[in-house]
């Protein structure tokens, strides 16, 4: 470089630039806090939920499973969880803290409805107080509340909040029901608010818990948004808080005692969580051993149970002292626990009827068993406390005892305990659109333009949205050619087997677990004897033969009629049939065998025989024998034929095109 360009040379700094984070004054604790609660009152109530905040395609009525997450900074309780997170962390953390599990889970537009009502039901059941009798809901200020008021107030809430709140050492607070009003008292005030909720003590497991079910209002009748946060840390916080409060800070000696006990426990315990936290990558080196009695003893812990883990193929030994976890070990231990639970409650309801079962009888099913059971429900119960479907134990006529969850509480409305069902997975109903399809197919090939023209001509389409209906169609083939149903040749010809109803019906009941219940009796065994309806276990011997039903020979041997069940089916329904002909003031005409009936599917009935629909046509009604595929018809026209004691029900078939 020259002289002359050194010359020229003349540097312009420009703006300082804010691209690059600068270190900044380090603020007060004071200052902080002011700005923590200056950002808490300009956040909007009606922003999300934490980390489940709810979006418009959230269907009604679901489940949202709450959980933390990064950046969760609106809703109640936010002040709290900042406070707690710029003071030292969560106090429930620390060692001698009482520990307390605390589950939660988010309604959406809980309302009235049946399900609403049998969680609060369920909750409230037999033997779940200390005394084995009735749980008893309370509130903050009623010993006795009344739970239908609760649902009343909450009928238009658009959402709901359910916890379980567990404290580990739960059996020596003093009082339960005290300890949860301290706790939703700290909760209100933690987030700035009053709430409606009511409660149910259980004391029918190990550990005494507490159903809480909190409204989703505030005291304003604002809806209720509590940071996920909160929901996730702090209500355990201030729940372990009040145990610590009561019972003292837990000693050392008995978190050894407690660490100690989870060594050879079938579950995913505290050791196995401290070991997969700090397992670089899934390996473990324990061969040194610390100088300081505390990690002396965490690694003889840590230690034996691996030992334990390695007999169960969930830990491999490399070299003395060095582990490697099983990539599986956390989801198998979890479905161990959940298997070891069902089976002990499994013998519970065994126990309870005098029963005893070899444990390789039982049969653990998650959702409709792949082939019916039929037998009698020793038990049922929510599938999980804070959602509302049910679970059901049967004791079945195959020799095995059937637990099978996630029934859909409707389903089993009408059976109770010891009534006699059939369960099973939903029949597989065949679509409107897919008859339409096969039907507006011409050689195996549908044309989506031809069924455009076809729905213009015949102008039946709700709306007048033409294309969008032919567009539903075509997704509905896309859909099914995923699962080799159906061949796409180009976007105006779509190649369709000749056999498309049914496999598509059989697809769609394939993906829908939802188990189909058939009550067979409402009563149990005991109570069938004697009655004069067609029961499912009939022993009634002589009361055959006093009918005229059945003869007796010399050797003592009962000879019944020729087609005996259904002429005391015709006899019961025929019964029923003048009963409710009385109340209706329509005159009731018994179907023949072979008749096609058709007319307003308008009502059930239970009789002793089975469960029969209310079909009415004209100035007269019939029964006939009810199957669940007609629910949906409930007040429309329906038309079946009566073969054999049984309906083939046939439905979508009216004219015209629908989906």
């Amino acid at each position: 470089m020259s002289t002359d360009d050194e010359d020229r040379f003349r540097p312009k700094p420009g703006r300082i630039r804010s691209d690059t984070p600068r270190a900044g004054k380090t603020k007060s604790f004071l200052t902080q806090a002011k700005k923590i609660a200056r950002q808490q009152r300009r956040t909007s109530p009606r922003v999300g939920f934490g980390a489940a905040a709810l979006t418009p395609a959230t269907p009604a009525g679901s489940h949202v499973v709450l959980s933390s997450g990064k950046g969760v900074k609106r809703g109640r309780g936010a002040v709290f969880v900042r406070t707690r997170n710029l003071g030292g962390g969560w106090h429930h953390r620390q060692p001698g803290a009482r520990r307390v599990m605390v589950q939660q889970r988010y309604i959406l537009n809980p309302g009235m409805g049946r399900k609403a009502q049998s969680h609060l039901r369920y909750i409230q059941r037999d033997g779940t107080s200390r005394d084995g009798e009735r749980g008893q809901l309370y509130s903050r200020t009623e010993d006795r509340a009344d739970g239908d008021a609760f649902l009343e107030r909450g009928r238009d809430d658009r959402h709901q909040f359910r916890l379980i709140v567990s404290p580990e050492d739960g059996a020596e607070l003093s009082d339960l029901t005290a300890y949860t009003r301290d706790l939703m008292g700290r909760m209100e005030a933690d987030l700035g608010t009053g709430l409606d909720w009511v409660a149910v003590n259980h004391y029918n497991t190990g550990h005494p818990h507490v159903h809480v079910i909190v409204r989703g209002k505030d005291e304003l009748r604002q809806d209720l948004v509590i940071n996920g946060d909160y929901i996730v840390h702090g209500v355990r916080e201030r729940a372990s808080e009040l145990a610590t409060l009561e019972l003292g800070h837990v000693r050392e000696i008995e978190q050894s005692r407690k660490l100690t006990a989870e060594i050879d426990q079938d579950r995913f315990t505290r050791i196995d969580r401290a070991m997969t936290e700090e397992a670089d990558g899934r390996f473990l080196d324990l061969r040194h051993e610390p100088g300081e009695p505390k990690r002396q003893f965490e690694r003889t812990l840590r230690l034996r149970r691996l030992s334990k883990l390695g007999r169960m193929g969930l830990a491999t030994e490399h070299a003395p002292g060095v582990w490697e976890l099983n990539e599986r070990l956390e989801p198998t231990l979890r479905e161990l626990s959940e298997r070891g639970d069902i089976i002990r409650t499994m013998q519970k309801s065994l126990a309870a009827d005098g029963l005893e079962r070899d444990p390789l009888t039982l049969r653990i099913h998650e959702g409709a068993p792949a082939s019916s059971v039929t037998g009698r429900v020793l038990d049922k119960y929510l599938a999980n406390e804070l959602g509302d479907n049910l679970t059901v134990v049967v004791d079945g006529i195959d020799g095995h005892t059937h637990h099978i969850a996630n029934v859909d509480p409707m389903q089993l409305e009408d059976a109770r305990i010891g009534s006699v069902i059939e369960i099973g997975r939903a029949e597989a109903t065949a679509r409107t659109s897919d008859r339409t399809i096969a039907t507006i197919a011409e050689d195996g090939i549908y044309r989506p333009s031809r069924h455009l023209e076809q729905a213009k001509f015949e102008g039946r389409v709700p709306g007048g949205d033409y294309e969008g209906y032919v567009d539903a169609h075509v997704r509905r083939l896309e859909a099914l050619r995923r699962v080799g149903i159906g061949e796409r040749v180009d976007a105006e010809q779509w190649r369709i087997p000749d056999d498309l109803v049914s496999r598509a019906a059989a697809y769609d009941a394939g993906r829908d677990r939802q188990a189909s219940v058939r009550v067979l009796s409402a009563v149990d065994l005991e109570r069938q004897i004697g009655s004069d309806g067609a029961t499912w276990l009939d022993r009634r011997s002589e009361h055959h033969v006093e009918q005229g039903d059945a003869t007796r020979a010399r050797d003592g041997r009962v000879f019944y009629r020729r087609n005996l069940l259904a002429t005391l089916r015709e006899r019961e329904v025929a019964r029923v049939g003048v009963e409710i002909a009385d109340r209706k003031a329509l005159p009731f005409r018994a179907a023949t065998e072979g008749e096609t009936v058709s007319g307003k599917f308008t009502g059930t009935v239970r009789l002793l025989s089975g469960k029969f629909a209310i079909v009415e046509k004209g100035h007269e009604f019939t029964l006939l024998p009810w199957r669940p595929v007609i629910d949906r018809q409930l007040g429309r026209e329906v038309m079946g034929v009566v073969q054999g004691g049984s309906v083939s029900w046939q439905l979508g078939r009216q004219r015209g095109i629908n989906i």
